[in-house]
C-alpha cells in the first residue's frame, strides 16, 4: 500500500507544517515516509506545496508525478494540481478561498471552509490543521488518535497553540464527516 498526499496553497498558510505533521503521524504508525517540501519564492506569498508519500514498504522514489490526494488551500493550487491526480483520489478544498470545485468526476471532493472555521476558533492560521483533520477523517489513511499525538508534539513548545490546534483538528473532523460534505 502506498499513498501520496500533496498539500498546496499560498506561502504562509502552513502547507509545509501540514505535511510534516502527517509525515510524523505516519512514522508513528510504523510506515515508511518521504516528505518533499518546496522551498523558494513560495515563502513570500507564491504557491507553496509539499508531497508526503506513505508506504508499508520501502519507497522507491519520493518524487511522484501523479499523487493520489490533494489538500488545496487556494484556487491557484487547485487549478494547478487537480489535473495531475490519480483517479479515485480525494481533493479537500478550502471552500473559504476556493468558490469552485474541480470538473473531474473521477475524484472524491470534500469542501470545507477551513479558513472560516479556524477564524471562528480564534486564529485563521489554524486553517491548515482544520483541513488536515478533515482530510484524515474523510480518507482514514491514518488513525485520528495518531494525528492528535503528532499535533501535540508539533506544538509542544508553544502551549497556547496546542489547544487551538487540537480544537482545529476536531472541528475539521466533525465537518468532514457531515453527510453534505461530498
Amino acid at each position: 500500500m502506498q499513498t501520496e498526499v500533496m498539500f498546496a496553497g499560498f506561502g504562509g498558510q502552513g502547507i509545509l507544517a501540514s505535511g510534516k505533521i502527517l509525515a510524523q503521524a505516519a512514522m508513528a504508525e510504523g510506515f515508511e515516509v518521504a516528505w518533499v517540501p518546496s522551498y523558494g519564492p513560495e515563502m513570500r506569498g507564491g504557491t507553496a506545496y509539499c508531497l508526503v508519500v506513505i508506504s508499508d514498504r520501502p519507497i522507491g522514489s519520493p518524487i511522484v508525478k501523479r499523487p493520489q490526494h490533494l489538500v488545496a488551500m487556494n484556487r491557484p493550487s487547485l487549478e494547478k494540481f487537480a489535473p495531475m491526480l490519480k483517479p479515485n483520489g480525494t481533493i479537500l478544498i478550502n471552500s473559504t478561498l476556493i468558490p469552485v470545485g474541480t470538473d473531474r468526476d473521477d475524484l472524491h471532493q470534500v469542501r470545507v471552509p477551513a479558513t472560516t472555521l479556524a477564524s471562528a476558533l480564534g486564529n485563521s492560521k489554524a486553517a491548515n490543521v482544520v483541513a488536515l483533520g478533515a482530510f484524515i477523517a474523510r480518507t482514514g489513511i491514518l488513525a485520528f488518535g495518531t494525528l492528535i499525538a503528532s499535533v501535540k508534539a508539533e506544538f509542544a513548545q508553544k502551549d497556547k497553540l496546542v489547544d487551538l490546534n487540537l480544537r482545529a483538528l476536531e472541528a475539521g473532523r466533525a465537518l468532514a464527516l457531515e453527510p453534505s460534505r461530498g
